[in-house]
């Protein structure tokens, strides 16, 4: 409002009322590097999330803040990642991690983010990819974070509280375990795996905790395609089809990914997952 018009409308004053203040930027947690602006202090994750259509509000950019620096925290003591460095945790963390949200959404006929209440289990989630970036980008979904390991755990039970996130669980199991217990058996709409395992021992992981219409979303680097041949018999011998195998070009990445969704179109057969490292020993072929 140009001044003449303010003085019309509003008595002088010797100084702005705090509602007139500027919020403050408040400042960075000391594991974030110095230069970066506490304005936009992730902006390669914001161009990124920008390029799919996707706008993070200033909470969620703070929930992506606390992500890093719990990482960078826990990680002096727990093996969780060899990537630390700021930058790469935005694009080899969390913007790969967001990748396959797109087309999640194509293929479920859902606006980006979805709005409907899936339920979402992320299989060996360790530091919460892809689980939680999904989650904070997809607040409605329903998580589950599941790890084998003790430390990993208590990490990701920590992490959840920090970013106050809802619906969200951490349960302590192994998948080809899990997998047989009727609480977990064919019961999520969605299930992750990122960088856990072979795809033709991964399918096995992954497939008997989706229901029936889910799908089985897993991130693959350049040997996908090669993976991908030895796994189609297994996918189909678990009630798998394969509705996309994509390239995907995450943004600031110049390494090819790939995202394979499988639909659950069958019941597992009950003797899968099979147990005592055996999807792993001996991958179905």
């Amino acid at each position: 409002m140009p001044e003449h018009d303010r003085m019309l409308h509003h008595p002088p004053q010797d100084s702005p009322s705090p509602q007139d203040q500027p919020e403050a930027t408040a400042p960075l947690p000391p594991e974030v590097p110095e230069d970066v602006d506490p304005a936009d202090p992730l902006p390669l994750l914001r161009e990124g999330c920008a390029r799919w259509g996707l706008t993070l509000s200033p909470r969620q950019i703070q929930q992506f803040v606390t992500h890093y620096v719990e990482l960078v925290r826990w990680n002096q003591r727990v093996n969780l990642t060899a990537i630390t460095d700021f930058e790469d945790v935005q694009v080899k963390h969390f913007l790969d991690s967001l990748a396959a949200l797109p087309l999640i959404c194509q293929e479920l006929e859902e606006p980006l983010p979805p709005t409907r209440p899936l339920h979402l289990v992320d299989v060996g989630s360790g530091a919460g990819f892809p689980g939680i970036p999904l989650k904070i980008v997809a607040p409605r979904l329903k998580l589950t974070l599941m790890d084998g390991t003790g430390k990993k755990v208590r990490f990701l039970e920590q992490l959840v509280a920090k970013l106050a996130l809802s619906n969200t669980q951490v349960v302590q199991g192994r998948a080809e375990e899990l997998g047989r217990q009727m609480a977990y058996r064919g019961q999520f709409d969605l299930v992750t795996a990122r960088a856990v395992a072979p795809l033709n021992t991964l399918v096995e992981y992954l497939l008997p905790l989706c229901r029936r219409g889910g799908l089985a979303i897993m991130y693959k680097g350049p040997g996908a395609a090669q993976e991908f041949m030895e796994a189609r018999r297994a996918i189909e011998i678990l009630g798998g089809d394969v509705v996309r195998f994509a390239p995907v070009q995450v943004p600031f990445l110049p390494e090819q990914r790939f995202i394979l969704l499988v639909k659950k179109v069958r019941h597992t057969p009950q003797q899968y997952p099979r147990g005592q490292g055996l999807p792993r020993k001996k991958p179905l072929t």
